[in-house]
């Protein structure tokens, strides 16, 4: 996913340029951990001063200069105080993410949207998939929604079922679903990955639970904040997206694509699957962790599937 970058130099104290570097370098003084949205300290405190101060980053060569006003500075200083105090991830606070180029609202309920995904959507898949043809789409594990939602917009042709276990995650994503107008192109559907769907699709995407028990446990606070359950995954994090792969022939078209983000399970997943060629695509905003297989190729390799 491409990050949001924000930053001024050389600005005066008073502006809200110098207000984004005391609060960079009070978020490096306390530890906190970045990864939701931003990597550095000096994002975070960007992305938290235009929120809180309902800047434009559009225009934020400009905003840079602004003089921030007292009562600006303490609503700054009230949530970098949450930020810091409670460990919470930024957007969890502000209520909003961003994802391919796209607001989104956010809470504990679901994961904050940080995948390499987006860079797959905004180009439409190719030059794996004809954008054209593309007719149906299903998610698996849809979370806030923000996936399936950013394939209905990139792909206006196109149907989109997205299922989830979680009913506290899916009342986020009709919320989503409600703020960008496609209700009339995504279903939403409570379910246990492909539990409930019928017909077969021209593209698969998932970014399942594929994280260990014991790498849960190592996890830096602010992740804890996010929902077990879209994290954890058994068998060295490999037994969901395992349960993805072993039933995807049975909904994919013939000249279908499954893709799935496994992060940094991408030789476990190999190893599982020896005979499956899958396909690793390189990011230019960063990100990495997808494997891409067709149809065709899952069905030559006879992928084992499960009852």
């Amino acid at each position: 996913m491409a990050k949001r970058r924000t930053g001024g130099d050389g600005a005066a104290d008073g502006s809200v340029a110098g207000l984004i570097a005391r609060c960079a370098s009070a978020l490096e003084r306390s530890g906190a951990c970045f990864g939701h949205g931003t990597d550095n300290a000096r994002d975070e405190a960007a992305a938290l001063v235009f929120h809180v101060l309902g800047l434009d980053h559009d225009d934020a060569q400009r905003a840079y200069r602004l003089p921030v006003a007292e009562a600006g500075l303490q609503r700054v200083a009230a949530m970098l105080d949450a930020r810091i105090s409670t460990r919470r991830p930024l957007p969890y606070l502000t209520g909003e993410a961003w994802f391919a180029g796209l607001p989104f609202f956010v809470d504990e309920r679901v994961l904050v949207p940080r995948s390499p995904f987006a860079e797959l959507i905004t180009t439409r898949f190719e030059p794996w998939l004809d954008p054209d043809r593309v007719r149906r789409i299903l998610e698996i594990g849809t979370g806030s929604g923000c996936m399936a939602i950013a394939c209905a917009l990139a792909f206006p042709g196109s149907r989109v079922v997205a299922t989830d276990i979680s009913a506290a995650a899916l009342e986020v994503a009709r919320r989503n679903v409600a703020r960008h107008q496609v209700a009339d192109r995504v279903q939403l559907l409570e379910a246990d990955l492909y539990a409930g769907v019928t017909g077969t699709f021209d593209l698969i995407i998932s970014n399942p639970p594929y994280v260990s028990a014991e790498e849960v446990a190592t996890l830096p606070e602010e992740y804890r904040h996010e929902p077990v359950l879209a994290l954890l995954s058994a068998e060295d994090g490999m037994a969901t997206p395992a349960r993805i792969l072993q039933h995807a022939t049975r909904f994919l078209a013939a000249d279908g694509w499954l893709a799935m983000e496994v992060g940094g399970g991408a030789m476990l997943l190999e190893e599982r699957f020896p005979s499956l060629p899958f396909l690793w695509p390189e990011f230019v905003h960063g990100g990495d962790g997808i494997a891409l297989i067709s149809a065709a190729d899952l069905r030559a390799s006879e992928c084992p599937a499960t009852p």
